[in-house]
């Protein structure tokens, strides 16, 4: 495979009307003339588009130097933060370690959910263990990593001591104001920025997610290189020769044909979690103003025998992107038995890798007989430079996809409404007037 990602959308393309394609087509290029010109809606969030050729080459250092300081001190480093303070770093640390005996630094993520036994669990988990924590939040004042930060410093500060678990904590966090900058400036904790034009599901190229990807050992370096070899790869203005503007149509195209629902599939699990941190970005770029292809994820074979029967013959308003690996990190040959008890002889000699993609072509086969679209994006193997690329891929893709629909791609003002209402519930101190009509609704 001579390029670094191919987007096949041939499966996808058959269900299309071209006259509407055609249409689609000079809006997506309008769209990604908007995004690049820096004009469009939500433009002071755009320092994402151009950070792999533009990123801070001294913090970069720092993060490194940080990082090998987490590996020297600690076994576990704790990574504090929710949503795009922390997706894409687990996207990215669930696809490049080794499934079973990682050797290094073990990156926990706490503070992504509001669970009091996971918490529990983990204080216990570390009690024989030396540990950091990089607490991720802008604000410092988000109530999951807020909760856990308070748990987790005071049980670092109580095991340390104030002096050695400052020299252990290290923020993330907005580069002028907030709570959690005003403590760390305070308490002395080593400090890198959350910038301020890159919204959280859009940051996983920067020290949010960084910190704790080069702590857990992965070639951040190559992973840069990826990311800026894609920048420059999806610059063209051919939508023909860009794949990421491609991918823009095709989904747009099929929104309007009827297809509301688009489900990320893979046919490895190490992208399980790469498949979370799309969802936040698809999710809070498009979802607005009652527009917005409703996006999901599997992971096949597995899901195929849960999920299997809905999209072969559900409701026809699904399509799929499937992303495909070239070349696995390892392979397995299948032997032979003499009994062949379980009838597989048959494939006695091949490798699971082999197995596993015709699986993969033959679920293909089967869906677009059913009527579901298919688009499949193949990169070449599971690397660093891959994850960088692919993730750079999909962040341009998005933001074309979203001017291509009509939002903002950059703001996420719904997410504020269940948080108000779980505010006044709580009894947070300028919520009083919301608590009486809440708990008249939940009283019904």
């Amino acid at each position: 495979m001579d390029k670094k990602l191919v987007l096949d959308i041939s499966q996808a393309k058959c269900f299309c009307d071209e006259k509407l394609y055609n249409e689609v087509s000079k809006e997506v290029l309008k769209a990604h003339d908007l995004l690049r010109s820096k004009k469009g809606p939500g433009n002071d969030f755009l320092g994402w588009l151009d950070l792999p050729i533009n990123y801070d080459s001294r913090e970069f250092s720092l993060i490194k130097q940080a990082a090998a300081k987490i590996k020297q001190q600690s076994q576990v480093l704790l990574a504090i933060g929710i949503g795009g303070s922390y997706l894409g770093a687990r996207s990215a640390i669930e696809m490049l370690k080794k499934y079973f005996g990682q050797k290094g630094v073990e990156v926990i993520f706490v503070g992504n959910h509001i669970s009091s036994t996971y918490v529990a669990d983990l204080l216990d988990y570390l009690k024989d263990k030396d540990f950091s924590i990089n607490v991720i939040s802008k604000s410092g004042t988000t109530t999951e990593p807020a909760i856990a930060f308070r748990i987790f410093k005071d049980y670092m500060e109580e095991r340390y001591g104030k002096a050695e678990a400052k020299n252990r904590i290290y923020a993330t966090t907005d580069k002028a104001r907030g709570a959690l900058k005003t403590l760390a400036d305070a308490e002395g904790y080593q400090e890198f920025v959350v910038p301020d034009d890159i919204g959280g599901r859009y940051s996983v190229l920067t020290a949010v997610g960084l910190l704790p990807i080069a702590a857990a050992g992965v070639d951040i370096d190559e992973m840069m290189q990826g990311a800026k070899d894609a920048y420059f790869a999806y610059m063209e203005k051919d939508i023909d020769k860009n794949d990421a503007l491609k991918y823009a149509l095709i989904r747009n195209v099929l929104y309007r044909s009827g297809k509301k629902i688009e489900m990320l599939v893979n046919f490895e699990p190490k992208l399980n979690y790469f498949a979370e941190w799309w969802k936040q970005l698809y999710g809070e770029s498009e979802g607005k103003d009652h527009k917005g292809i409703w996006i999901t994820s599997a992971a096949f074979t597995t899901d195929l025998h849960s999920l299997g029967q809905m999209i072969q013959q559900g409701e026809r308003t699904l399509f799929e992107t499937v992303i495909a690996v070239e070349k696995p990190i390892k392979d397995q040959i299948i032997n032979k038995t003499e009994d062949n008890l379980d009838g597989l002889n048959f494939l006695a000699g091949k490798s699971m890798d082999y197995v596993n993609k015709m699986a993969m072509n033959g679920t293909m086969l089967a869906h677009v007989d059913g009527g579901v679209p298919n688009i499949r994006v193949t990169v070449p193997n599971i690397s660093a430079y891959t994850y960088g690329y692919m993730a750079y891929f999909f962040e341009i893709a998005c933001g074309v996809s979203a001017y291509t629909l009509g939002v903002n791609p950059f703001d996420q003002p719904g997410v504020e409404s269940y948080k108000k209402n779980m505010f006044a519930l709580l009894g947070k101190p300028g919520y009083e007037a919301m608590t009486e009509e809440l708990l008249k609704k939940l009283n019904k």
